[in-house]
């Protein structure tokens, strides 16, 4: 799904990214920390922080065998994270600009609680 290049996986943008993840093509992972994933995240993203994975911590049972798109705040630590996880074997990708660029795109977000949430 994610053409492969020599310096890595094409990152998508935020409207690539929620029209693959919104239509079941792909896993939408937001690797930020517990306390800005609380403030706002995109409906349906699975949380699993960059700390927890760089120690080693498993994907989610549901995202096995689909393509993974990483998210943070600005696109650096889901870059790191699509790296990590590509090592693994796993078919990854990031978001360009992270959930800063997918706010300024008009794309959804919510809260905790399923309140209208924000990027912390």
């Amino acid at each position: 799904m994610f053409p492969q290049l020599h310096r890595g996986p094409v990152r998508l943008t935020p409207q690539q990214a929620h029209q693959q993840t919104s239509d079941g093509q792909a896993v939408l992972l937001d690797v930020r920390e517990t306390p800005e994933w609380k403030a706002g995240h995109a409906p349906g993203a699975l949380h699993l922080p960059l700390s927890r994975l760089i120690t080693g911590a498993s994907l989610p049972v549901s995202t096995q065998g689909k393509p993974v798109v990483t998210i943070c705040r600005s696109g650096h630590r889901s870059q790191q994270a699509a790296k990590l996880l590509a090592g693994r074997g796993v078919e990854a990708t990031d978001v360009t600009g992270g959930m800063t660029a997918w706010t300024r795109q008009g794309l959804p977000v919510t809260g905790e609680g399923g309140s209208s949430g924000a990027i912390a």
